[in-house]
């Protein structure tokens, strides 16, 4: 295991070339430029394209991997207003009490294009949430209990999304990503913490907390 760690290790930093987005096998982190910016909209004609159809495969297959519940076009350095989203049946993971109290429900894998949101509930319920651009770490954030998802599909069909609660955070926060806003600009200053900070007192600091796909 060490010596294939070391060996994938070097080859990444003396053998590979720099590479290019759209990134295929890891997730931007906050301090990289392209989260800070607005997403450009998806021209019309360029919609069913092999250009975009292979972004759009690159965002599903990465989120799977890396078993997120949203990814965006800037997360893999693509300035695109594109996302997808995928929330797994929540019994699997989830104590029903839980699932009640955040309101969350399964949602099918789900391709947004030019996606706009509506608010349709401004009560905002405050959970914890992370980030697979804010690597080890997690805060409390409010978000808005209703929105309604409006937007185009991979195949270019118009559709929308009434997203309450649990859903309705999941929009928010890909949303986020293509305005150039992270979660840390939303969220209780206070709650930030590494998610990691009992595992690293238990082992008296030897951890290393490292991204690995």
């Amino acid at each position: 295991m060490a010596l294939r760690f070391l060996k994938r290790t070097y080859n990444r930093m003396f053998l590979a070339k720099d590479p290019k987005p759209p990134y295929t096998s890891h997730v931007v982190q906050i301090g990289d430029p392209v989260l800070r910016c607005k997403a450009l909209s998806v021209p019309s004609e360029k919609i069913g394209t092999e250009e975009v159809h292979n972004l759009i495969y690159i965002l599903k297959s990465l989120m799977k991997k890396s078993n997120l519940i949203g990814l965006a076009a800037p997360q893999v350095g693509i300035p695109l207003q594109i996302f997808v989203i995928h929330f797994p049946h929540p019994s699997h993971y989830f104590s029903k009490e839980e699932i009640k109290f955040k309101g969350m429900e399964h949602v099918e894998n789900q391709v947004w294009i030019n996606p706009e949101l509506k608010v349709l509930d401004h009560e905002k319920i405050t959970f914890n949430e992370s980030c697979a651009s804010f690597k080890g770490y997690s805060a409390d954030v409010p978000r808005y209990k209703r929105v309604l998802l409006t937007g185009i599909d991979e195949n270019g069909e118009k559709k929308t999304l009434d997203a309450k609660e649990w859903t309705a955070r999941i929009v928010q926060h890909e949303m986020d990503h293509l305005k150039g806003v992270m979660y840390s600009d939303r969220m209780v200053l206070d709650s930030l913490c590494c998610t990691g900070w009992q595992t690293i007192n238990q082992y008296q600091g030897f951890v290393e907390l490292r991204y690995e796909n």
